[in-house]
């Protein structure tokens, strides 16, 4: 539990840091659905679904998370919202990469605690 709050710290320390230093506002409505629909498809597909049980090939999980990344900025360009400039790009892929890490701890964190039992 240790490591998962570490990575975590981590992730809104970096995540702090790499938001102002690119000037993104990350407490407004859009960069919070934003944000989070990449973090918790790193989570589920990424952090459990490939790296963690194998269920899915890492090859049609990255095809899984471009589609419903591009279904997301397709949405964005529909409600006039930039979301294809270079920072917030950065910040996706940074938000996929700490979803996908925190969703591999806390599952390797769930089996140990319940192997035990």
């Amino acid at each position: 539990m240790k490591l998962i709050s570490f990575v975590i710290m981590a992730g809104l320390v970096a995540l702090y840091f790499m938001d102002s230093a690119f000037k993104i506002d990350f407490l407004t409505l859009e960069m919070l659905i934003h944000s989070s629909l990449r973090f918790f498809t790193g989570f589920i597909l990424l952090g459990i679904g490939v790296f963690y049980a194998h269920t899915l090939k890492f090859k049609s999980a990255v095809i899984l998370v471009l589609m419903l990344l591009l279904a997301d900025d397709i949405v964005d360009f529909t409600r006039n919202i930039d979301s294809f400039r270079f920072e917030v790009t950065i910040h996706s892929i940074f938000m996929l990469l700490w979803g996908s890490l925190v969703g591999y701890l806390v599952m390797r964190n769930w089996k140990q605690n319940n192997s035990d039992l």
